[in-house]
């Protein structure tokens, strides 16, 4: 009985040393040695090479994108312009990558899909209208089921409908 258990600790301190080499804790490592030891560092404040690495780096700020009449990908810029907002009832705000913000949202397997109008400024229960008369003409005249969240200024609506209600937010001028 007293073999057993002296040969089962054996093993279980094997193991501990094994788990230290493996995983390296710090009772692994070599010690600090003193700043001597160690080779000289120069910094460099401008060296040529790093102009590649900041085309790697994120942009602070995200450019303005060019002004073009037509763009390969079919995005189109807005056109409501800053002076023009206080006339609207409502106002949807691009992200800060100049996209609309009109997401899908799939849960429950895949079998639900909500279609989400995010940064909507204004009268939300009139964009809501709006969209709902446009989706249950999409449908054929069933009924749509919506939802308006004020406090995140959301939009909700029950199905798959971002390409029309992007295409009719672009069509608006947002």
């Amino acid at each position: 009985m007293a073999l057993t258990q002296k040969f089962l600790h054996n093993i279980s301190i094997q193991s501990w040393k094994v788990a230290m080499v493996r995983y390296s804790s710090f009772l692994t490592s070599k010690p600090v040695q003193p700043l001597e030891k160690y080779p000289e560092i120069e910094i460099v404040k401008n060296p040529p090479e790093w102009k590649y690495v900041e085309r790697v780096l994120p942009k602070l700020v995200i450019p303005k994108p060019l002004e073009r009449t037509e763009y390969p990908s079919g995005w189109k810029p807005p056109k409501v312009g800053s002076h023009n907002i206080d006339q609207l009832s409502y106002y949807v705000a691009r992200t800060k990558n100049y996209m609309l913000p009109v997401y899908l949202k799939t849960t429950h397997r895949g079998q639900r899909r909500l279609t989400i109008v995010r940064h909507v400024q204004g009268n939300l229960w009139q964009l809501e209208s709006e969209l709902r008369q446009l989706v249950e003409k999409e449908r054929g005249g069933k009924v749509c089921v919506t939802r308006v969240n004020e406090m995140s200024r959301q939009v909700h609506i029950h199905g798959d409908y971002v390409d029309i209600i992007r295409e009719y937010l672009k069509s608006k001028g947002y």
